[in-house]
Parts: C-alpha cells; sequence; structure tokens
C-alpha cells in the first residue's frame, strides 16, 4: 500500500496505493463493528451509535496520506487508533452517551494542488469553488480526485458540518519533534496548532544568452527570486511575541540550463506560527519588498495565496480533560504544535484536542521516523480515556 518508486513510506492522495490503503481501512473499520461510509469531500468515516441521539457525536481521527519519503507513523496512528478503540467498546459491550465518529481525512499533507487538510476543509464548509477546479502536474483537477476516491464535491457546501455539529474532536499524532523525547515524557498534552499560510511566487523576467548578455542589461528570474528567498528568512529570524518559521521548501528554475538567463522562476513558501496576526504582518512586509524588486529589476513578481489554516488555541477545559487522561497513562507535558493538523479545520465548528506521542530523535516526515509501540500504546489509551471523560461529563 505504498508507491514503490518512491523512497520511504510513500503513500500520496488520489493515487492507486491511496485507495488500496482506503480498501483496507474500510474492511477493519467493518470487522470492528463501524458503520462505514464516505462524505462529501471523500473522508472515509466509520461510526458507532451512542445511546443518546440528541448528542452531537464526538469525532476523532487524522490521516492516512504522507508526504514523499514519508514514516509509518505520521497521521496513520491516528487513524488506526480509532478504530482500536472502537473495537475495543464492541468488544466489552461498551456503549457511549454520544456517536463515536472515527475518520480518515483525505489529503492532510500539502498536496499536488497546492492546498493542505483537503479532506477537513471539505468537512467545515472551507474548501472553495476556485480550490476544487485547481489541477495537479499531471492535469487531474481536485474535483475529479475527490470524485475518483468516493466523494461528491458538488455536494460539498450542502453538506458541510455547521458550528455545534460535533461535541468535541480528539486526535493522536506523533509529535514531529524532539521536546518529549528529550524531557522524558511519554505524552504530551497539545495547547495551541500554529497557523500555516501558503503561497506560490511567481517571478518572470527574459530569458537570454547567458555569454553575450552584459550584466546591466538582463532581466534575470532567478537572481530575483533569490532575493526573496533570503528576505523571508530574514523576516521570519526578526524577533516576535510568538516564534515563527518560514520555508521555501520547492523551486523551479526555467529554462534551467547552464547557458541561459534564467526567465521564469516559481517556488512555494509557507509560514506558520501560533499567532496569525504575527503571519500576516510577515507576508505584508514580505509582499512590499516583493514590489520593490520588481521594479528595481524590472520584473513581474506575483504572489498568490495557496491556503490558510489559521493558529488555534486548545480551550483550558479540554486541556484538562486530555490532561487527566494523559495522567493515568504516563508522564506527560503540555506543549504547543509546530505543524498543521486536521484540527485546524475541525476547530472552526467544534472544540478539539490533541495528544503527542514522542518521536524518536525528533524525526517525521523521513523513513527514520519512529515512534516505540509502547509509546503508541499509551497514546491510544489515552485518547480513550480522554473520549470517556468527555462522555461521561454530559
Amino acid at each position: 500500500m505504498v508507491d514503490p518508486s518512491k523512497p520511504g513510506w510513500t503513500r500520496r492522495p488520489f493515487t492507486p496505493w491511496y485507495q488500496e490503503g482506503r480498501s483496507w481501512l474500510e474492511q477493519q473499520m467493518e470487522q470492528s463493528g463501524l458503520q462505514v461510509s464516505t462524505d462529501a469531500g471523500g473522508n472515509l468515516i466509520g461510526k458507532i451509535e451512542g445511546s443518546k441521539a440528541h448528542l452531537k457525536p464526538i469525532m476523532i481521527g487524522s490521516h492516512t496520506d504522507t508526504v514523499i519519503g514519508g514514516g509509518r507513523f505520521d497521521g496513520i496512528i491516528g487513524v488506526i487508533a480509532g478504530i482500536e478503540i472502537a473495537r475495543r467498546l464492541q468488544e466489552t459491550g461498551t456503549t457511549l452517551n454520544h456517536s463515536l465518529e472515527i475518520v480518515d481525512f483525505t489529503a492532510e499533507e500539502p498536496s499536488e494542488f497546492g492546498i493542505s487538510t483537503i479532506g477537513s476543509r471539505a468537512m467545515v464548509g472551507n474548501l472553495s469553488p476556485e480550490m476544487l477546479k485547481r489541477t495537479d502536474p499531471t492535469g487531474l483537477v481536485l474535483e475529479d480526485g475527490i470524485r475518483m476516491i468516493g466523494g461528491n464535491p458538488d455536494k460539498i457546501e450542502e453538506l458541510a458540518r455547521r458550528k455545534g455539529d460535533v461535541s468535541l474532536y480528539l486526535e493522536l499524532h506523533i509529535e514531529q519533534g524532539p521536546v518529549l523525547e528529550q524531557n522524558k515524557k511519554q505524552l504530551g498534552v497539545v495547547t495551541g496548532i500554529v497557523g500555516i499560510h501558503r503561497y506560490r511566487v511567481t517571478v518572470e523576467g527574459k530569458p537570454n544568452h547567458a555569454g553575450t548578455t552584459p550584466m546591466d542589461m538582463r532581466f534575470d528570474a532567478l537572481t530575483g527570486a533569490s532575493e526573496l528567498v533570503l528576505e523571508l528568512e530574514r523576516l521570519c529570524k526578526e524577533s516576535y511575541s510568538d516564534p515563527v518559521v518560514g520555508t521555501v521548501g520547492k523551486f523551479i528554475n526555467e529554462p534551467n540550463g547552464a547557458n541561459v538567463i534564467p526567465g521564469l522562476v516559481t517556488f512555494e513558501l509557507e509560514v506558520r506560527s501560533i499567532d496569525s496576526k504575527i503571519i500576516e504582518m510577515i507576508m505584508k512586509k514580505f509582499a512590499d519588498f516583493s514590489n520593490r524588486v520588481a521594479t528595481e529589476r524590472s520584473l513581474c513578481i506575483t504572489l498568490d495565496n495557496l491556503s490558510k489554516s489559521d493558529a488555534i488555541r486548545v480551550l483550558p477545559d479540554i486541556q484538562e480533560i486530555v490532561a487527566d487522561a494523559c495522567g493515568i497513562v504516563g508522564e506527560s507535558q503540555y506543549l504547543p504544535s509546530g505543524a498543521g493538523h486536521d484540527a485546524n479545520q475541525l476547530a472552526t465548528i467544534a472544540p478539539v484536542g490533541m495528544i503527542f506521542v514522542p518521536s524518536r530523535d525528533g524525526r517525521s516526515h523521513c523513513p527514520e521516523e519512529w515512534t516505540d509501540f509502547e509509546d503508541v500504546t499509551r497514546g491510544v489509551e489515552a485518547l480513550a480515556r480522554a473520549i470517556m471523560n468527555f462522555d461521561h461529563s454530559i
């Protein structure tokens, strides 16, 4: 269920390997007694009915798509944990007051369409018609990809969950950082999740012969783009009230010839912070700088906002429920998440909470990603206890 042509554990959305994995998941859900369906956004959902029909469901989940060359734990343990909890509820004859929904969200990782958290965006009505019309490098249109995995993009807005439609969203995830391991803690109580703003930057100049064009007569897209990349780094290294990180991780130079002045550069950047206002301020300064570079170098520079997910703060009462559950299972600590999650989207309609388990050497998004099974087990138990704590509090 991974792409053998790619390194590590690669399962990109809308590929045969992704669909094969989904088929396996559906079987596991059914064997665990879940009622299985696919919603308009292509999210795979397993449900156990609660005893009190008037209560909105508790939702737990994550994702099974990966980055290229990813690992075996990121996202995946959150889905498998939900299935295991459902299995144990059925085995023990336990019925919750709330219905319980376990979700494998479609395409949480940054996709070839320039959008992340596609499925959770769709679930909460934050996947716009413009986004649905985007194409990937193969020419696949996003709405067609969603249809391919059983979704119905024409019904996304109509069937979107609204505020109050979910009682609580909880997610188990690997930390993807070194804090828990270094502090010798087994569980993390997440206090907030960074916002992420992604942009595609296009720098247009004029390709020309590298040997015959004088330096003061060039319209070099690559040198202009290089100024922008360094400016983003400079802006994100400044001191702010909350930490900020900025990254250019995708960069395309055309025509990419050793003896040709670059005429077109496209790159994608992201800025992350727990404070969305800081991100907005940085991007305003970056846009102003881009305009100056365009004028000084006679280039055309455009910024296309690919996606925005706002930073969230986990409510104190939800942190307390999660902390109480974690405290019974192992040593824990409070910490924010520097990575984005489907919880960013669910937070627009429901209270959210997250539990982290340690990542060996802080590694993630690589084949070396590893979390000891004992830690995963503790995370599943803590998640189950948090569900029971919330369910019994009603």
